[in-house]
């Protein structure tokens, strides 16, 4: 597996590029900002994208991906519990200080059970709700690696105080969808540093049952 991370946009968003060695083949999970950094990426690698994902809709994770998608012809996947989030990403933009993206499509929705590849590379889609109603983690089951958004970070999990937030929602996701995986599985957040289950599971203070 090729993966290369690149922290993106003014809030430095954990772009994931992941290839299969053998065919090329690449999907992109959250590209927020700095597109020619990420198609440079691409380009280095040899990779032809396939899928443009995206883990939430909030615009430091959504804000590139219409012209990745210009660039590459690949669809753009989310989950549709968080399409009201894209009609927001002007007000979004305000938050932060940044310019507006404009409208972005969405070709297909992801969910439950869904699964996302690259040539022999397949990811299950894991809907956890929490951080935004349509927050999806991806995890790629072969190599024991997570893609988690802004659901788990090292140390910490997602914040529930922006619309469609909820911390029941999180922790529950956290407790039944996450947890359920193996310790040593690589947790890629999307904000921060990588992580583990096993180290999420003993010394996150949102996670240890006290």
């Amino acid at each position: 597996m090729i993966h290369e991370i690149l922290p993106v946009g003014p809030l430095q968003c954990n772009c994931s590029i992941i290839g299969d060695e053998s065919t090329r083949e690449a999907i992109v999970i959250d590209p927020g900002d700095d597109i020619d950094d990420v198609l440079a990426a691409v380009s280095k690698h040899n990779l032809k994208v396939k899928q443009i994902v995206i883990t939430h809709a909030h615009i430091d994770h959504v804000g590139g991906a219409m012209k990745l998608r210009a660039a590459t012809g690949a669809p753009i996947l989310l989950n549709q519990n968080d399409y009201a989030l894209l009609k927001m990403l002007d007000v979004q933009a305000a938050w932060i200080g940044v310019a507006t993206p404009g409208n972005v499509e969405i070709d297909h929705s992801v969910g439950q059970n869904d699964k996302v590849g690259a040539g022999s590379l397949s990811a299950d889609i894991i809907h956890t709700p929490g951080h935004t109603e349509g927050s999806i983690s991806l995890y790629f089951p072969l190599e024991k690696k997570l893609i988690a958004g802004d659901t788990l970070f090292a140390g910490s999990i997602g914040r529930t105080d922006l619309p469609g937030g909820s911390y029941k929602k999180i922790i529950s996701s956290l407790h039944e969808k996450l947890l359920t995986l193996p310790d040593d599985t690589v947790v890629v957040p999307g904000h921060g540093p990588l992580t583990t289950i096993g180290e999420e599971r003993q010394s996150n203070p949102f996670l240890v049952k006290s």
